[in-house]
């Protein structure tokens, strides 16, 4: 390596390790808005970690930094994998923010955070028309960003994607999209036929998930369902919040959180499920990618593929169900006393359309994505008014799903993601098609389903370190799930997993 490029590189290393700093700092921040951070504190939490956000930013604009990098991008050939990925990202975001200067990002930090503000507000107040001046605020500052890059897609939207899921572009996302409803629609149709077909004798007891329970117990349950999975309390930790979530605020540091309902027991089981998942992918990358900075280079859609891989292909398994069935009797004697292996089986993977997407069934949760996925192309790519979009999502949700929300909480205002931009919420649906092509691979190596009846998540939670998550940071989506299967990216293999799964669950001959 010539002594120039190791200068270089150690100088980029130590300018990062301060960027860290601050961004933990930020992170942190954050972490507490979304927990017991106070209602009137948010505004002056946000204005903070707008600034520490700031600060970070400024590393990236030093003219020292952004020379050191490029000149590493052009000696690239010379460096270790995890160095070449680092400067290869570094280049990437170079060009997205060459023409942003720090004012301008400062300027656009504290719209997110004022949107994030007026989004809490008017989904407390069940009132869209308090958001929707933030909400244009947010697609402006995008468009504006767009307009910056020093490269960007004529499309803009395809900017957007590309920033969550590395190669994505409308053009793959409706051809998936499309594959999709053009196979499930129907298959759901069938569905509803067979839930309503008063000759079938045999209908899905659903009575015992509104019973009512504890927060303790619920908190009970959570810390068992997290040990059994895995999840290390030395290096994480749980609580609760208004909306779950995974947060990774450094290597040793992996915090997730739930919400307990007092008459939706699963709720809380499968977030914590799910979240758990996220956790483990973080708490299994390699040291190397620590050291090498490189760690937060996992899209989107690969953790999303790992959080509902144990969410929803293990977490609603019939073995699973068997494994868990014992201890949620023991934790919920009131609500489990009469209710069957094979009823709670059954319940846990209902099929029935809803309004909000956290609660959506394995099934119609993709619907919920491509509505989102379809507004937002409105939203970035038609300059649809933003007056418009109550009524939009509502003809969506009646067109895809045959349900209308009848409040704005239900509907426009569930999410929290429009506050901070878009082209985040494909990714989820991305996740579910990746994990049913490992998982495909899975099967073919390991017997599964003894595997989690006998417990050994290590068994499983090690292949996945092996095959799933140890290139997650080096190669873009399209390269790391090809290098898992063998086989281009598709959504074929979601489809047929859905479709065998629910025939049998709904006893479909054809």
């Amino acid at each position: 390596m010539k002594e120039t490029t190791q200068k270089n590189l150690e100088f980029i290393n130590k300018t990062i390790e301060k960027a860290e700093v601050f961004a933990h700092a930020c992170n942190v921040i954050h972490y507490d808005m979304d927990t017991i951070c106070p209602p009137d504190g948010m505004e002056k939490q946000g204005e903070t970690a707008a600034f520490l956000g700031n600060e970070v930013y400024k590393f990236w604009k030093l003219p020292e930094f952004i020379n050191a990098a490029e000149s590493l991008y052009e000696d690239r050939d010379e460096l270790s994998e995890a160095d070449r990925v680092l400067v290869e990202h570094l280049h990437r975001d170079y060009l997205r923010t060459k023409n942003i200067t720090p004012e301008q990002n400062h300027e656009f930090e504290l719209v997110y955070n004022k949107a994030f503000v007026n989004w809490s507000k008017a989904r407390k107040n069940n009132d869209y028309s308090l958001f929707a001046p933030s909400l244009k605020e947010v697609r402006d500052v995008e468009l504006k960003k767009i307009s910056l890059r020093a490269e960007a897609d004529k499309v803009p939207y395809n900017n957007l994607l590309d920033d969550y899921e590395q190669g994505m572009t409308v053009e793959k996302l409706d051809e998936l999209f499309n594959r999709c409803k053009e196979r499930l629609v129907p298959f759901l149709r069938k569905i509803e036929a067979a839930s309503n077909d008063a000759s079938i004798k045999h209908k899905i007891r659903t009575d015992f998930l509104s019973r009512p329970v504890t927060d303790e117990q619920q908190r009970k349950m959570a810390d068992w369902l997290l040990r059994l999975l895995g999840f290390s309390f030395d290096r994480g930790n749980f609580t609760t919040s208004e909306h779950p979530f995974t947060s990774a605020l450094a290597k040793d540091d992996v915090r997730i959180t739930t919400h307990y309902y007092p008459t939706m027991f699963c709720s809380s089981i499968y977030s914590v499920i799910h979240e758990c998942g996220h956790a483990l992918f973080e708490l299994n990358m390699q040291d190397e990618d620590h050291e090498h900075h490189i760690n937060d280079y996992k899209s989107l859609g690969q953790h999303e593929s790992v959080s509902r891989f144990y969410e929803n292909v293990i977490g609603r398994s019939w073995a699973f169900i068997r494994l868990i069935y014992p201890k949620l009797k023991e934790v919920f004697p009131d609500v489990m006393h009469d209710v069957t292996e094979q009823e709670l089986y059954e319940a846990v993977n209902l099929v029935q359309p809803s309004l909000v997407r956290t609660e959506a069934d394995e099934f119609t949760y993709t619907f919920h994505i491509i509505i989102r996925y379809e507004i937002e192309k409105a939203i970035v790519n038609d300059g649809i008014s933003l007056d418009e979009l109550p009524a939009l999502w509502n003809k969506k949700y009646a067109q895809y799903l045959g349900v209308q929300p009848t409040t704005d909480a239900e509907g426009i205002l569930q999410d929290v993601h429009w506050t901070s931009g878009f082209g985040y919420f494909s990714t989820y649906a991305l996740g579910n098609m990746y994990n049913a092509m490992y998982y495909k691979r899975l099967k073919s190596e390991l017997d599964i389903d003894q595997l989690i009846l006998d417990g050994r998540f290590d068994v499983i939670n090690m292949w996945m370190k092996e095959n799933v998550y140890k290139k997650a940071n080096r190669l873009a989506p399209g390269e790391w799930i090809k290098d898992i299967t063998g086989r281009e990216f598709t959504s074929e293999d979601f489809i047929d997993y859905l479709e065998k799964k629910y025939s049998t669950i709904y006893n479909i001959k054809d």
